[in-house]
């Protein structure tokens, strides 16, 4: 179920919060939490979401929070979880695989609570230790499928095979984040074909 649907009903339970069936109470209060968690970091950010909050637009006591969770940080890495990441994509070719996982992604980013969550999160991530910790794993994996085109093509013989994969893939992404963040622009899947196209050659030029 993708995150835009799951958020749909303001994280509070479906169905007046009675479990559907064949669905264990317990897992439908668990996702009515993580949904709950999407809609107040979107709302209100990172500093102002407490479990109270939660709890209350969850529609379920704190206690139920606390039993999976021993505070706001793990919830909340949980919860951003749930949000789309990138996609992998085989196109034959190192340009049409980050063209199509990068179209995707900035999609999936519009279209779900991921575009006001993940600047939140990154802003509050910069002065909070506990938080990058938690979160560092999580998006390197988010990342994978975009090593994995870099790997690819190593393989095909697009790119040389000492390149450094993490750094390439920071500079495919790397436009995202300043205009995100720094330039306080908006961003379009539109944008994909001449932001994978200018850092290509740079990664090319570096080979």
């Amino acid at each position: 179920m993708a995150a835009s649907e799951r958020t749909g009903n303001g994280g509070r339970p479906r169905n007046g919060g009675s479990a559907s069936a064949g669905r264990p109470r317990s897992e439908e209060a668990h996702q009515a939490i993580l949904d709950a968690t999407l809609v107040l970091l979107s709302e209100v950010g990172f500093s102002a979401l407490t479990v109270e909050g939660v709890a209350s637009r969850a529609g379920v006591g704190k206690a139920t929070i606390y039993r999976r969770w021993p505070s706001k940080l793990p919830l909340v890495v949980d919860a951003f979880g749930q949000l789309p990441a990138f996609e992998d994509a085989d196109t034959g070719s190192l340009e049409g695989d980050l063209k199509a996982m990068l179209r995707q992604y900035l999609e999936n980013f519009l279209a779900t609570p991921l575009a006001t969550v993940y600047p939140s999160l990154a802003a509050e991530r910069a002065h909070n230790p506990a938080l990058g910790e938690l979160m560092d794993p999580l998006l390197k994996g988010r990342r994978r499928p975009l090593d994995a085109a870099f790997r690819r093509a190593q393989a095909r013989g697009e790119l040389a095979s000492g390149i450094d994969i993490e750094m390439a893939s920071d500079l495919i992404v790397g436009p995202i984040a300043v205009r995100l963040f720094f330039r306080g622009t908006t961003i379009h899947p539109d944008m994909v074909d001449g932001m994978v196209e200018l850092a290509l050659r740079g990664v090319r030029g570096g080979s």
